[in-house]
């Protein structure tokens, strides 16, 4: 599977909350305690979105920013409103808030939303990607918020499947909008990297048996030492590290959706059998995947029924 598809299908977004944010005046929006991914798409005027650890991020009308793993922000007009100023919104109808000073014209209309990750590996996932995603101008992000909105505060049919799919997507194509070389160390920064591109669909791949660094480093026509030290710098990680954990992080997907036994999983991540897989699987997670099973499933089974 392609690799960026691949880490977004096992992250699994569920739809939660979509909104529109409607804001004049002197105003600020503050939320903390989330623990949720994030995305906003300015429709019009502009904002400033500050997050904790991160310079403030001045957003323009037809500007997109996704932030997959955020705890808490603010966002606020471009002249800060004075100390003591209410920043509770104020509901105006179903999915649509509005903040500033009453009576104040609208100046800034955003589509804002949060989903969830229904993945026990949310952290090791989130891990190969950047913490924000900022896209100025992409038609198509824009072109698309509106239509989960839609579907959010619909009633039709398949709704959560098309949610799903929509959010997918959505993630995606984020994700593949930015400058890929100028990422901090992590998968897309990685893809971006014509001669590693080869070898990391090969490690993502389905049948990602008997991997070395020496066949990597021939799927990208480079020396060993070559690949080795330029997959490090791109990933972040040596290429048989980066590709253990993922063969783990796909074998925890298939032991917590069932149906399948150790030997068809072994199969499927790359091992000859099951006590080869049953013993890399106690060595990386410290339990036999029985355990682990044991362990999470009740977890799993939460996190998807989970409106």
């Amino acid at each position: 599977m392609d690799p960026l598809a691949s880490v977004v299908a096992l992250l699994r977004p569920r739809p939660a909350v979509a909104k529109v944010v409607e804001a004049g005046g002197r105003w600020r929006v503050e939320r903390s305690g989330m623990a949720s991914p994030f995305y906003a798409a300015i429709v019009e005027g502009r904002a400033r979105l500050s997050v904790k650890g991160r310079a403030p991020l001045m957003l323009d009308a037809g500007d997109f920013v996704l932030i997959p793993d955020l705890d808490s922000f603010s966002m606020e007009s471009d002249l800060p409103p004075p100390p003591g100023a209410s920043r509770v919104p104020l509901e105006t109808g179903p999915g649509r808030v509005r903040v500033g000073p009453e009576g104040a014209p609208v100046e800034m209309r955003a589509l804002v939303g949060h989903c969830r990750f229904a993945t026990v590996d949310r952290a090791l996932l989130l891990s190969l990607l950047p913490e924000v995603i900022h896209v100025p101008g992409q038609e198509r992000l824009m072109a698309l918020v509106p239509v989960i909105h839609d579907e959010t505060r619909s009633d039709r049919p398949a709704r959560l499947m098309i949610l799903e799919r929509l959010l997918e997507v959505m993630m995606i194509e984020a994700l593949r909008s930015g400058p890929g070389p100028t990422r901090p160390p992590g998968l897309l920064r990685g893809l971006a990297d014509p001669r590693l591109i080869a070898a990391l669909h090969r490690i993502h791949s389905g049948a990602a048996s008997g991997l070395t660094v020496a066949g990597l480093a021939r799927e990208a026509g480079l020396s060993r030492s070559t690949f080795f030290e330029r997959f490090r710098t791109a990933l972040g990680c040596a290429p048989m590290e980066y590709a253990a954990t993922w063969r783990m992080a796909v074998a925890r997907d298939l032991l917590l959706r069932g149906g399948l036994t150790n030997a068809e999983i072994a199969h499927r991540v790359g091992y000859g059998s099951a006590s080869a897989f049953g013993m890399a699987f106690a060595r990386h997670q410290g339990m036999s995947p029985g355990a682990f099973v044991a362990r999470h499933a009740g977890e799993e089974e939460e996190a998807l029924s989970r409106p």
